[in-house]
């Protein structure tokens, strides 16, 4: 896996969420508090979830083959769409059930400290992981607000860890309110809608995950800023060129495929567009690194049919092409 996925900061949340789920496992059994056992059971899916993007990441580094001719480098994406599945699935919907179960069969809480001394420590625990995947994430950020960065970011293992870490953090409070208003007042129902809660916050997570990773998998282009970059790469060469149309995909989060019909003058020999190819490619992905895989079809100037044209502007008109400039590069 590259840098941008971020190994450090999963292998820190995977170390995190299974210490946290084993003192929450324990902490139920021996309070019978709802939410501890949801909050349980969000750790653990979160500790499957990343052992699920480390594999993803892992399997992406796969060399290119007769089958994969691009490689294998969406398996990430794959990967990240399964674990907004478990998350929705094992987290969202099981809290949900609890809840509701604790709803229509009240029980009493016993050894209230308990959940609420695993709570505490898990709290800091998951500040920590939350600390380390936002320091893994900021030199990717940029100038982008947070929200920018989950939305658009290509290497998905980040994002997933930055918002489950974020909804562990908010479904520990919410555990934390409602095993404390239940011990202060002795009525189960704050622990269940407490649990509740927790199971609605995991769900929401899943789905702007569920969204947001669709987009990868379905085919995302370049962002408009490497777009211009890409196009200003094309246009930088001492020989006149135009870009007719040029399409972009991310075949991986660090993997990017150019395609573009460039037009150059009709006047130029055949070596000296090959050559100009060539140096187009090399400035391509000196501006846009990803930019791994790039195919440039030729084409010549041409001029619009039936233009009129004054005499002494016949040259300068000669350069300018008559097809129209097309820029498709997907959702940004």
């Amino acid at each position: 896996m590259s840098a941008s996925g971020g190994n450090k900061a999963i292998i820190a949340a995977l170390l995190a969420n299974l210490g946290i789920a084993a003192t929450k496992f324990i902490a139920f059994a021996f309070s019978g508090a709802s939410a501890m056992l949801a909050e349980a059971i969000h750790s653990l899916a979160d500790s499957v979830n990343q052992i699920l993007l480390l594999v993803g990441g892992r399997k992406a580094t796969r060399a290119a083959d007769e089958k994969h001719p691009f490689g294998y480098g969406r398996e990430r994406f794959v990967y990240a769409f399964v674990v907004s599945i478990i998350l929705f699935s094992l987290g969202g919907l099981f809290a949900l059930y609890e809840g509701y179960e604790k709803l229509q069969h009240p029980e009493p809480l016993e050894v209230w400290w308990l959940p609420m001394a695993v709570l505490s420590v898990a709290i800091v625990l998951e500040s920590v992981s939350l600390r380390t995947a936002l320091r893994e994430a900021s030199p990717l950020r940029g100038g982008a607000s947070w929200g920018k960065f989950i939305r658009h970011a290509k290497a998905p293992e980040l994002p997933v860890v930055i918002l489950e870490d974020t909804a562990a953090l908010v479904g520990l409070v919410l555990a934390f309110l409602g095993v404390g208003l239940t011990a202060l007042t002795g009525n189960s129902l704050f622990d269940s809608l407490g649990t509740i809660a927790i199971g609605l916050l995991l769900i929401a997570v899943a789905a702007v995950l569920g969204y947001e990773i669709k987009g990868l998998l379905v085919g995302e282009g370049a962002s408009a800023d490497d777009t211009d970059r890409i196009l200003a790469a094309i246009d930088a060469g001492a020989s006149p060129s135009r870009v007719i149309h040029m399409k972009t995909l991310y075949l991986g989060p660090d993997e990017l495929m150019v395609g573009a019909k460039v037009a150059f003058a009709p006047t130029a020999r055949f070596r000296d567009v090959a050559n100009d190819i060539d140096d187009i490619e090399q400035r391509i992905r000196t501006a846009v690194p990803q930019a791994r895989v790039i195919y440039l079809e030729p084409d010549v100037l041409r001029e619009a049919p039936g233009k009129k044209r004054a005499a002494a502007a016949t040259a300068a008109a000669a350069a300018t092409p008559a097809t129209e400039t097309i820029i498709i590069t997907g959702r940004e």
